[in-house]
């Protein structure tokens, strides 16, 4: 990978006489992986939900994590051999924990990875787990660079973080750049929860869809929002009305751990979402997935709860494992098994399911441990990813060619 030439964060990079740099407003034109963009004072900001489905939730905590901009990125093509980025960025980190990766630029230049950088200033919103109180600290826009891009026409990506929000200001390139055109390409739209969305990944392309639609050769849409997959009727109309060749929704950790429904209520829940999804996407490939082993809820319903003992955040089941109506992983894997085979006896060829534990179970578990016993480190997403493309996009799978 080449070497950011801003090596310092958080100090401007060196800036060439103005002349040699063309600067071009971000538009949505250049975005990938958005399903809207919202003007603001300074430039646009990416979103992965559209407007309407943001007016029907109140939550905070979903506001910004369908707003980071997890597989979003900017793809133009261009003669240029250096690429600087105008951004207000907004890094989240927790009280009394380590900041989370997730701050990074990714550079992939005609489909390989070309560099990783970040930007300069921007702002800290500070949240306690505890108490949910957040703070903010406001910061200026920043920059991100690139250079030593090889000469002659190609197809540039910048992806943008996927565990900060990002408003984009402008793109300044040392040669004149347009919109990258169709790549034909089939479009994988894929739902999950933090695990989807990126937590502990090493940048935005080491998240695990972004590692598998890399290695299935797809363009990924990825609604993995941190905490939220839980059957909301909008994402469900969400994913409806996006055209996809591809969909997957991957259900089950964040249901139990914020002990959001009983039993009773799980299936017609399920079948609902992808009732939903099928109304416009009526023959689509449908994977659906399950949940990773993840040893405190298998068994022990929720809800969570954070731990800070010793300094470092892990997290704890609260629920009793011996109340039949709530739910565990183990109880939500055989549900979705039933219903897909339900589904798919009563006429759905097209929609299936695969065991997360297939993506990273026992095995997995003793050699690369969840540090925070609910979220794989880098390596593990990243291995999550290659199982997923070989189960998936391999031969036989169901979203093989």
């Amino acid at each position: 990978m080449n070497a950011p030439l801003n090596d310092t964060p958080g100090q401007e990079p060196h800036h060439e006489a103005p002349t040699d740099w063309i600067t071009t407003p971000v538009e949505a034109r250049f975005l990938r992986g958005a399903l809207d963009v919202e003007r603001t004072a300074l430039g646009v900001r990416p979103h992965r939900l559209p407007s309407w489905a943001r007016e029907q939730f109140p939550d905070p905590t979903l506001a910004m994590m369908e707003a980071q901009p997890s597989g979003v990125r900017l793809a133009f093509r261009t003669r240029a051999t250096a690429v600087e980025l105008d951004v207000l960025h907004t890094k989240t980190v927790y009280k009394g924990i380590p900041p989370l990766p997730g701050g990074a630029y990714d550079l992939v230049v005609d489909g390989r990875p070309a560099g990783r950088a970040e930007a300069s200033g921007g702002n800290v919103l500070t949240i306690d787990l505890a108490t949910q109180a957040a703070e903010m600290r406001p910061g200026p826009p920043g920059s991100v660079r690139f250079g030593g891009l090889p000469a002659g026409e190609k197809d540039v990506e910048i992806w943008l973080p996927n565990k900060e929000t990002a408003e984009l200001i402008a793109l300044r390139t040392d040669a004149p750049v347009e919109a990258a055109p169709d790549s034909g390409r089939r479009v994988w739209l894929h739902h999950g929860s933090s695990i989807s969305h990126g937590t502990n990944a090493e940048g935005p392309t080491g998240t695990w869809p972004a590692v598998a639609a890399a290695l299935g050769g797809v363009e990924l849409v990825n609604l993995g929002f941190g905490g939220n997959a839980l059957l909301d009727p909008f994402v469900a109309r969400t994913m409806r009305d996006v055209p996809a060749d591809l969909i997957s929704v991957k259900l089950g950790i964040n249901l139990v751990n914020l002990d959001l429904m009983r039993v009773r209520a799980f299936a017609p829940a399920v079948h609902g979402f992808l009732d939903t999804i099928r109304d416009g996407h009526p023959t689509t490939p449908l994977l659906v997935v399950s949940s990773v082993l993840c040893p405190i809820q298998e068994d022990t319903p929720g809800p969570g709860a954070p731990d800070f003992e010793g300094g470092k955040l892990r997290f704890r089941a609260l629920g009793d494992p011996s109340d039949p109506s709530r739910l565990t992983l183990r109880v939500i894997r055989e549900e979705l098994a039933r219903i897909v085979a339900q589904r798919v006896a009563a006429g759905d060829a097209n929609l299936h399911y695969l065991d997360g534990r297939e993506l990273y179970g026992e095995a997995d578990f003793a050699e690369l441990p969840l540090p925070d016993e609910i979220h794989p480190d880098a390596a593990g997403l990243r291995r999550i990813g290659e199982r997923f493309a070989e189960r998936a996009f391999g031969d036989g799978g169901p979203f093989a060619v």
